[in-house]
């Protein structure tokens, strides 16, 4: 079973136990979890804590301050039998589960896990559980409010958010050398399943003579899948004589926090880097398209007020002009942080 240590906050004399959370991702799913792994972490100081976690945030959550073990689960097939036997094997240590993944596998998960040693009790929307939350509007709730009831229910009190100061670049990420100069985040991709939420990269394009008129830099962010939309915004710089980082495929997590975390603005897509650069208090601007909803979604600044959102059915007909009166209102003009 991959283990990983993480930081203790655990109180000598205080009775242990053995809790487990359950946050898979995706990558702004995760981020927006942070308040109740906090809230988790600081109603429970002397409980050992362990997450249950894809291996694409292991690293993260081993950093963070929050969790003492961390074990990873790439969500293989349930014909997988050592699979079963692994998760098995975990209900049978612990004694309770928060499960803020509430999907279709935690459900059996949680079936599973009456047949473990422990019997552990849990807390999530499955049927079954002993902490059910079970609001009738929980699927319209904003994420980040809904997981906070779901805490509620089970009578833990929510801390509030906090910038993730303990995010720091690691050795070897040169990522935030490069970036001296007041600079904007664009972020062109998203998830490749769902191409009706990206703004066509040549309108992210037009925006660069704007930024360079306000005297900021532009830096283009993603993952390695979505480079194609980061070469070919660089190539339209290059065209246009302006100046632009490509980072995207090359940050690592920490690193990408840590670029979000300078940044004077941040504009892109619905998709996670958003909420990376909210959880580390970037003003922000968010496009959204018919494919999904801002009142559930959207990314939220820390810091009331630092958040923004320009909605159209369909992203193709959102024009850059739109965007660059948006911005010259309501953004480019208000003091940086």
């Amino acid at each position: 079973m991959p283990v990983s240590g993480g930081p203790s906050n655990r109180t000598t004399g205080e009775t242990e136990k053995r809790f487990l959370v359950i946050r898979h991702g995706a990558l702004g799913d995760f981020f927006q979890a942070f308040p109740v792994f906090d809230s988790l972490r600081q109603a429970f100081p002397g409980t050992h804590i362990t997450l249950l976690t894809g291996s694409f945030y292991q690293n993260l959550a081993t950093r963070s301050p929050w969790f003492d073990a961390v074990v990873t689960d790439d969500r293989p097939s349930f014909a997988d039998w050592r699979h079963l036997v692994k998760m098995h094997r975990l209900f049978s240590t612990v004694d309770r589960v928060y499960d803020f993944q509430n999907s279709s596998r935690t459900r059996h998960y949680l079936r599973l896990s009456r047949l473990s040693r422990k019997r552990p009790d849990w807390c999530s929307a499955h049927p079954g559980a002993r902490w059910r939350h079970a609001t009738p509007l929980r699927r319209q709730m904003h994420t980040l409010l809904r997981q906070e009831e779901q805490l509620r229910c089970a009578g833990i009190p929510s801390q509030p958010r906090r910038v993730p100061h303990w995010l720091q670049p690691e050795v070897g990420d040169k990522a935030l050398g490069r970036l001296a100069a007041p600079y904007v985040v664009l972020v062109p991709g998203a998830a490749a399943h769902r191409p009706a939420k990206r703004w066509p990269v040549e309108h992210y394009a037009a925006l660069l003579p704007l930024l360079q008129k306000h005297g900021l830099e532009a830096i283009v962010v993603g993952s390695t899948g979505e480079r194609k939309a980061g070469h070919s915004l660089a190539q339209a710089a290059a065209e246009l004589g302006l100046p632009l980082h490509d980072l995207t495929g090359h940050t690592s997590l920490t690193g990408l926090a840590g670029v979000m975390r300078g940044a004077t603005l941040v504009i892109g897509n619905d998709t996670g880097p958003l909420h990376v650069a909210a959880a580390m208090d970037a003003p922000t601007l968010t496009l959204f398209s018919a494919e999904s909803d801002p009142r559930r979604t959207a990314p939220l600044s820390v810091t009331p007020g630092r958040s923004h959102i320009l909605s159209m059915p369909d992203l193709n007909t959102l024009r850059p002009e739109t965007v660059i009166t948006y911005l010259e209102g309501h953004l480019l003009t208000e003091p940086s942080r």
